[in-house]
């Protein structure tokens, strides 16, 4: 009896080392002081010295049961730019840049083309976001895990000096909310995703004229990640006074978020044209207009507050950065919440 009797393939652990090696190491920054295979990552921290007080911020998430459209599909090479979104956009809303990233794939078995797959995705994902894959895990689980399935985590650490944290308590009545378009679902809301349309290849592989596309790949296109777009913003002289991140729980857990007690947002749904593929799913789930707004981020995946002066250099700032705005509503006096009028 020996380890790989017992379902856990060692050579096949270090086969995916060397297939995602490429992937990895076009990620790297000048401020990795380590290299791929070491026991931990290390980064230098010296060219954020001059920052009056340097403030690390940190995100963690994964990609949920939107892994299951990537198995049925055999289709693994976005899901990790999926995870690498979550972390990084949560960073970015505090105001931070997103320095370095982790991942874990715990799998039921280690297929080392499958794995290297997954890890394409997650660089592809550190690329976009200007951060360092610095280090991460691949453990073969067998008896925990089917064999064909796996799931995926990360953490990002980004830094910020304190002054620019985006923190919302600068919001006033007036100021002006600006969105993002997303991408399509993201990765949130797919538990209810998987409730609504069949969850079969034949049906995921049919093509739609009202998506533009198959079922599947408009399910799966990969979350947006803003960090470009928030930096342009901030890069023209913007000052970002609230930041909100659409994800699981929509537009009214994520946007109060960002508010403090004596202001509400008021989001005006007609202002910008709500995806195809969310349409379908109310209309195929029979779900009611608040529950979508209170699951998906129907269509927008940021939502910044900035004062009404700066809105002209907003938008311009995001169009540069190859994102989609749109000024989706407005700041008012009132009890912490929001309104979709």
């Amino acid at each position: 009896m020996d380890y790989k009797n017992a379902g856990v393939d060692i050579e096949a652990g270090y086969k995916s080392v060397e297939l995602m090696k490429k992937h990895i190491q076009g990620t790297m920054r000048p401020e990795v002081l380590t290299g791929i295979g070491g026991f931990s990552g290390a980064f230098s921290m010296e060219a954020f010295k001059d920052m009056e007080q340097p403030t690390l911020v940190s995100g963690t998430d994964g990609v949920g049961t939107k892994l299951k459209l990537a198995f049925l599909m055999d289709r693994h090479d976005t899901v990790g730019i999926d995870c690498v979104a979550m972390c990084v956009n949560d960073i970015a809303c505090a105001g931070g840049e997103p320095l370095f990233f982790l991942d874990y794939i715990a799998c039921g078995k280690n297929y080392p083309e499958k794995i290297a797959s997954i890890v394409s995705g997650v660089a592809e994902g550190c690329k976009q976001a200007g951060a360092a894959l610095i280090g991460g895990e691949t453990a073969e689980m067998p008896g925990f895990y089917p064999e064909d399935e796996y799931d995926l985590a990360g953490f990002a650490v980004g830094i910020v000096d304190r002054k620019n944290l985006i923190t919302g308590e600068k919001i006033v009545p007036g100021d002006v909310l600006v969105g993002m378009a997303s991408s399509g679902v993201h990765s949130n809301g797919f538990s209810l995703v998987r409730k609504v349309f069949p969850m079969k290849k034949t049906y995921l592989d049919t093509y739609f004229d009202s998506l533009g596309t198959t079922m599947g790949e408009a399910l799966l296109a990969p979350t947006k990640i803003y960090v470009k777009a928030l930096r342009s913003v901030r890069e023209s002289g913007v000052t970002i006074k609230g930041c909100s991140h659409i994800t699981g729980g929509g537009f009214y857990e994520n946007i109060p978020r960002m508010l403090h007690e004596n202001v509400r947002a008021v989001v005006e749904k007609d202002s910008y044209t709500v995806p195809p593929i969310f349409r379908m799913l109310a209309e195929e789930g029979r779900i009611g207009e608040e529950m979508m707004y209170n699951t998906y981020n129907m269509g927008i995946g940021m939502v910044l507050a900035v004062d009404s002066a700066d809105v002209d250099a907003t938008l311009k700032a995001i169009q540069n950065a190859g994102e989609t705005p749109y000024v989706i509503g407005r700041v008012e006096a009132g009890e912490k919440g929001v309104t979709i009028c």
